[in-house]
């Protein structure tokens, strides 16, 4: 919607046209396009607003239950990007925070 060609709309290179949003839009439109077994999102909404971060986990959290194959390793420092996670490892401490499968 944003592009004034649609996808004929030249992104320069390396996307330069494109906002940091946009850019990470694409990303996640272009993993999921691949259907892959394993997706890694590292900060995969940091550039996002607050609605079209929830509108995307919202999308991750319903293809994760759809396809249960699937594997989603999210990386973020907000906890509303890891709300729809099963797990959740802090790093730091290398200790599981919160397990929904129990």
């Amino acid at each position: 919607d944003e592009l004034p060609q649609g996808l004929d709309t030249p992104l320069g290179e390396y996307g330069s046209r494109l906002s940091g949003g946009q850019k990470q839009r694409i990303g996640i439109a272009r993993a999921l396009y691949k259907e892959a077994e394993v997706l890694f999102f590292d900060e995969a909404t940091s550039a996002l607003d607050n609605k079209t971060e929830q509108e995307i986990n919202h999308a991750l959290e319903t293809l994760s239950l759809r396809h249960r194959e699937l594997t989603l390793v999210v990386i973020a420092h907000r906890e509303s990007s890891l709300a729809f996670c099963d797990w959740i490892f802090d790093l730091d401490t290398c200790d599981i925070v919160y397990n929904n499968k129990e």
